[in-house]
């Protein structure tokens, strides 16, 4: 295990559309300290026990969860975007989030790299078919970093793609042992993509009927 990484918009809304209300944002937050995350997001738990939201997404047994030191825990890390939890890869196998339903449009995410790598999206479950879209990441993990009191993992850079197809799989092995990741999202090249809830498109919509209402009163004014 890599030590380093262990301590010692109004008018948005008027053009948006309802299809990328799917979008999901997955915080880590709930996973265990050292803990992989195996199917937390699953319907099942983490292999200490923990359970989250299940959205039908599985991690390889090589995903880790790791929390702040600051919040109690063994992460070297600082100014994570949800504190205090993160999520990080081992060697030792396959590095893959399966997403059994797909996803669209995009996938996005913040990281802290100690080094170059890569994250790959497949149409196929378990890094299989056809690749949809590639990240590049660079090493910044240290860069420019103020705030938090600790942790040398103090760069967090969001990063997204856009994509054509049905997503089923992400590969992270480009990036064991060394790149840490939060607010993973999918449906949207923005980590953390905000759309409007259900109740308020209803929002909208009645007011816009208002709006509406409102103008035929001012026009039946005016005649």
């Amino acid at each position: 295990m890599k030590t380093l990484f262990l301590t010692t918009a109004a008018a948005a809304l008027l053009v948006a559309t309802p299809t990328t209300a799917a979008v999901v944002t997955l915080t880590f937050e709930g996973v265990g300290n050292q803990a992989a995350v195996n199917d937390f997001y699953n319907g099942g738990t983490d292999s200490q026990g923990n359970s989250g939201t299940n959205y039908g997404i599985n991690f390889s047994s090589t995903s880790l969860g790791l929390i702040d030191s600051d919040a109690g825990g063994t992460g070297n890390f600082a100014n994570e975007p949800s504190p205090s939890t993160v999520l990080f890869f081992l060697s030792g196998g396959a590095a893959t989030m399966n997403i059994a339903a797909g996803f669209d449009t995009g996938f996005s995410f913040f990281y802290s790299a100690n080094g170059a790598g890569f994250v790959t999206v497949y149409d196929g479950l378990n890094a299989t078919g056809n690749v949809l879209a590639t990240l590049n990441l660079v090493s910044q993990f240290s860069d420019n970093c103020s705030g938090d009191p600790s942790g040398d993992y103090c760069n967090w850079t969001p990063v997204g793609v856009t994509f054509s197809g049905i997503a089923h799989s992400v590969d992270f092995g480009g990036t064991v042992n060394r790149i840490a990741f939060d607010n993973v999202t999918f449906g949207s090249e923005t980590p953390g993509g905000v759309v409007p809830e259900p109740a308020t498109w209803a929002m909208l919509i009645a007011g816009f009927g208002m709006v509406g209402v409102a103008m035929r009163r001012r026009r039946m004014v005016a005649a």
